[in-house]
């Protein structure tokens, strides 16, 4: 794929960029969340989220065409899916030390690769197919020390519940890529991002209904400042796919588990186990290998195209 404003160095500065905003994010939630609902977490950070994206769209003149769609069930389906990720995700990342909910999350790609087969019906071979199995055992290494707290500690276990919770998220996430792939087919980038603030905000204010808590001064300035950094990051990472291609950048993602683990350990004293630092390291190099051999495949079919030659 080619690109008007070819600057792959520029791309991977605004990925690492967006990863420190979605760090800020995920922190700022930790900090305020313990005690909040998932949903009252949810719509917070989704209702701020929308200022940047809205005000990022109206600076590129994009905000017009944004707010049209041709598919509004497509965007609902994602929204619904999306917004029930983000909750289950936010409860395991309140429940859990930062490293482990960083990497459990790695498998949301990895999930994404079996959905695409099974549901979109794409060919994966033997390649993919073993790395996404390596891939996964990483993060069983990782949730398997919390899972089996749920039979010595039983349902209320915190961090097995957590741990759960990360999981849902990364597989109803995995289903959200697949609903993206699918919009943007006859959806622009934009319409699809401004699409998700929406919805998710309006749909989790649903979760009024089961109860919301009175927050603090300082809590509510956290979500606040958690929906701010979320829409800063979302719109860094678009913009950092205008200048290189997505093998380019996607290793980049894998910053977040150094970058989290500094946080973790400078603001909540959380130090990754063993077991951890194993699976993450598993997750990455399957993860890494994935985007590698979806690199290799598009150079063969970019040059089995250009030897065919063009169409008569």
């Amino acid at each position: 794929m080619a690109f008007p404003d070819q600057n792959p160095l520029r791309g991977i500065l605004l990925k690492v960029s967006s990863i420190f905003f979605f760090v800020g994010m995920s922190t700022c939630i930790k900090l305020a969340g313990a005690g909040i609902p998932p949903g009252q977490i949810t719509f917070l950070r989704s209702a701020f989220a929308i200022l940047p994206v809205v005000a990022y769209l109206a600076w590129r003149g994009e905000l017009r065409q944004a707010i049209q769609t041709n598919n509004p069930l497509g965007h609902v389906k994602r929204g619904l899916i999306g917004v029930v990720s983000m909750g289950a995700g936010f409860y395991g990342l309140v429940q859990l030390p930062l490293p482990d909910a960083i990497a459990i999350g790695y498998a949301m790609p990895l999930i994404a690769v079996v959905f695409a087969a099974v549901f979109l019906k794409e060919t994966v071979r033997l390649y993919r197919w073993t790395a996404v199995v390596i891939g996964l055992v990483g993060v069983l290494i990782i949730s398997v020390p919390k899972l089996s707290l749920l039979g010595s500690e039983g349902l209320g276990s915190e961090a097995a519940v957590g741990a759960i919770a990360v999981l849902v998220s990364a597989t109803l996430g995995a289903g959200a890529m697949l609903q993206v792939r699918q919009l943007v087919q006859e959806e622009k980038t934009p319409t699809i991002v401004l699409f998700f603030s929406v919805l998710a905000a309006f749909l989790s204010t649903l979760t009024w209904f089961f109860g919301w808590v009175t927050l603090s001064n300082e809590a509510l300035m956290l979500l606040v400042l958690a929906g701010f950094f979320g829409g800063v990051g979302q719109i860094l990472l678009t913009e950092s796919y205008r200048f290189a291609d997505v093998s380019t950048i996607a290793p980049f993602e894998y910053c977040s588990i150094i970058i989290g683990s500094c946080v973790a350990y400078w603001l909540f004293s959380e130090v990754p186990t063993s077991t951890t630092l194993i699976g993450a390291a598993i997750v990455v190099s399957a993860g890494i290998f994935i985007i590698f051999r979806e690199h290799q495949l598009g150079l063969e079919r970019r040059a089995a195209r250009k030897a065919s030659g063009p169409p008569t």
